[in-house]
């Protein structure tokens, strides 16, 4: 039988101790969390989906005034876009109204520009519009025939299915117009036609009323607050789907 010597024993039983980590590595994995985050988002946002608030009526029975939506801003990059697509669109110049901002504290600022950087703000909506494209490039526009129908390439559209009309009207009043779209621009009018500056009101700027493709920032296509009204937007493409080509 052996038995351990008393030195042996006393190196063995000797407790360890780890040496003492401080806050950094904790808090240089939550930066690193938050960049990565950041960064995803911000992504998410120049590449993929973008959220605007509605500001107006200008798009009711679609949209109504205060709903929250989602953008599309990627698929209309390979495919493009359709007569029927609700889009939104910076301001070609002219459309809105010049607006001061009041000057905000330092940290509210920014708050709102990391919120809208990573898309949780949607403090540019107030620069965007949105409307309803009827008229794509080398499109024949008129207002109006006989029964107050726009007319798109000699074909009368029935916009029945998205106007906001009273009791009492079988279609908008009526404002003349007669264009022929340029290549690389669109015809844009809003759902709610007699409350709504669109392209027939904008004809006398630089741009005559037409919004150019580049300014298009995407397709709107789900409406995500207030809850009750959660779902698609629908583009109602069928209204168009008797349109020649131009």
């Amino acid at each position: 039988m052996t038995t351990d010597s008393p030195s042996s024993h006393t190196a063995d039983s000797t407790p360890r101790t780890r040496p003492r980590r401080g806050p950094w590595p904790f808090i240089r994995d939550v930066l690193v969390i938050l960049l990565v985050a950041i960064l995803v988002s911000f992504l998410v946002k120049t590449f993929l989906v973008r959220a605007f608030y509605i500001p107006s009526a200008s798009m009711e029975r679609t949209l109504l005034e205060g709903d929250r939506i989602l953008v599309d801003e990627l698929t209309p990059r390979f495919g493009g876009y359709d007569r029927g697509d609700v889009v939104v669109f910076k301001d070609p110049g002219g459309w809105l109204p010049v607006a001061y901002a009041p000057q905000q504290p330092p940290l509210t600022a920014a708050l709102d520009w990391l919120g809208s950087l990573v898309g949780l703000s949607t403090s540019d909506s107030e620069d965007h519009l949105i409307k309803r494209i009827v008229g794509m490039p080398g499109d024949h526009v008129v207002c109006c025939n006989a029964l107050g129908q726009v007319t798109v390439n000699d074909v009368p559209i029935d916009e029945t299915p998205y106007l906001s009309l009273n009791d009492s009207q079988t279609a908008p009043q009526e404002v003349d117009y007669d264009v022929t779209v340029p290549d690389g621009s669109v015809w844009v009018l809003g759902d709610n036609r007699d409350n709504s500056q669109d392209s027939r009101y904008q004809q006398d700027q630089p741009g005559d009323g037409f919004v150019p493709i580049d300014n298009i920032v995407g397709r709107a296509f789900l409406i995500t607050w207030p809850v009750d009204r959660f779902g698609l937007i629908d583009f109602h493409h069928e209204v168009f789907r008797g349109v020649p080509a131009p």
